[in-house]
């Protein structure tokens, strides 16, 4: 657990934002170059394709969160997600913040502006799952 507890703000968290989708649209990008591949060359169906981009977002941010708390974008704006109850941020608690965050986006992104107006700087997803996202401690050099 961090020992610092500070409240990611806004601006921190959008560029991590940021940096993850990214780094998400390198994936997608493979993630339709294999199914072209495995349907050899031929159009991929959307809808399948639609699941595979869901699935392969669901990986993505589950894992990162379940080893570390950190995605690549909040290690490099050190930020970490950590659950309110001091737990672990296992699978199940993953699940429930990645589609919660959908609601939050799908919602024209209010979930996340939330936090502007939240008296803990809180967006949906945080509520929503128990977790939080904080500013790490600086490493030690």
């Amino acid at each position: 657990m961090a020992t610092e507890t500070v409240p990611a703000g806004f601006v921190r968290r959008a560029a991590a934002l940021f940096y993850d989708t990214l780094l998400l649209f390198a994936l997608l990008f493979l993630t339709t170059a294999l199914a072209l591949a495995l349907n050899a060359g031929d159009p991929v169906a959307p809808g399948a394709l639609r699941v595979a981009y869901l699935l392969v977002g669901y990986g993505f941010y589950t894992w990162f969160w379940t080893h570390g708390g950190q995605t690549l974008g909040m290690r490099a704006w050190r930020l970490r997600l950590v659950a309110d109850d001091d737990g672990t941020i296992g699978p199940g608690r993953a699940s429930v913040r990645f589609a919660a965050a959908a609601l939050s986006f799908g919602a024209l992104g209010l979930g996340f502006v939330w936090m502007l107006f939240d008296r803990e700087g809180l967006t949906w997803h945080d509520r929503l799952s128990a977790t939080r996202v904080i500013v790490s401690a600086r490493a030690a050099q």
